[in-house]
């Protein structure tokens, strides 16, 4: 009974901003991503892409990280190819998120759906200061494609 007690009273001392705090990747995914891009990443042919893959396959390119979170924090415009279809949607950004949840968000985005498989043994997570160090950057859709396309990935 005194744990319980002690419990109901730590809730309260905490507040309702706990549960954000305590929000993971998986959440995050399933209330801002998954809409488009799917429950396992599949995507959806011809209007959005897959995640499953492709996240690793634009993560492991250098300079792919930074593009990855820009995607996430700033949107991307333009047409891109994914797996031989194309895709000319635009994606909105997600900047209102703060870094630590972007960065749990992508860092499950790469280690779903098999995508953990793919990376490489020396892939490290993504970090919130990573992320601050891109959101500093304040881009466009537009901006983020370019970026993308300098990588050689359409």
């Amino acid at each position: 009974m005194r744990k319980a007690l002690s419990a109901l009273i730590l809730a309260a001392l905490l507040g309702p901003a706990t549960p954000a705090l305590a929000q993971n990747g998986s959440s995050l995914y399933q209330q801002n991503c998954a809409f488009c891009h799917g429950d396992a990443g599949q995507g959806r042919p011809g209007a959005f892409p897959p995640l499953a893959g492709h996240s690793v396959e634009l993560a492991s390119a250098p300079g792919g990280r930074s593009v990855l979170i820009q995607t996430v924090l700033f949107g991307l415009q333009g047409e891109i190819l994914v797996k031989g279809q194309r895709y000319s949607g635009v994606m909105p950004g997600y900047a209102q998120l703060r870094d630590e949840e972007i960065a749990s968000l992508l860092n499950f985005v790469l280690g779903a759906w098999g995508n953990d498989q793919l990376l490489g043994g020396g892939h490290r997570p993504i970090t919130p200061a990573e992320v601050a160090s891109e959101r500093s950057r304040r881009l466009t859709p537009l901006q983020v494609y370019e970026n993308r396309r300098r990588l050689g990935l359409r």
